[in-house]
């Protein structure tokens, strides 16, 4: 069993124990989508505990596009909800990475591509610089920022 799962049903005994039924549910709800990823596809399956942690990224992320579809429908305390339990779910994700951490990730990858092609990468090599990029930060940073990071690297 990977160390996430263990985490969350450690956590889940310890907010029952406290009653709190915010994390409990929360907590309930993560090891679902473990569970169900698991069963996912042709035969059951144990996940590594990268997968685990892109499985409690996209429930982060999930929660993060509900509470603005809340806020933008007028229901904050919704969007509060959504908000806590996105919190409560990031705690068993690494620390994520700053813009400032991906933007030195993106300028190695740049040169490495640079050196391996002799010139500058440009525009055309956006797919060779982001292939370099993207398993660096999986779990750990903003696809969509890596993406204007070399943007403007390249650009």
């Amino acid at each position: 069993m990977a160390a996430i799962k263990d985490r969350l049903k450690t956590e889940l005994v310890a907010a029952m124990k406290a009653h709190d039924e915010a994390r409990k549910s929360t907590v309930r709800m993560a090891l679902a989508a473990i569970a169900n990823e698991e069963v996912a596809g042709k035969a059951a399956r144990e996940l590594s505990e990268g997968e685990e942690q892109q499985v409690l990224a996209r429930e982060v992320s999930k929660r993060k596009d509900s509470a603005q579809a809340y806020t933008d429908g007028h229901r904050p305390e919704l969007a509060e909800k959504e908000l806590a339990e996105a919190g409560i779910l990031a705690e068993f994700l690494p620390q994520p990475l700053t813009e400032a951490e991906i933007a030195a990730i993106v300028e190695e990858e740049v040169a490495a591509v640079a050196s391996a092609l002799g010139e500058k990468p440009t525009m055309r090599q956006m797919g060779q610089v982001m292939k370099g990029v993207t398993p660096r930060i999986a779990g750990r940073g903003d696809g969509r920022t890596a993406a204007a990071l070399v943007k403007s690297a390249l650009g």
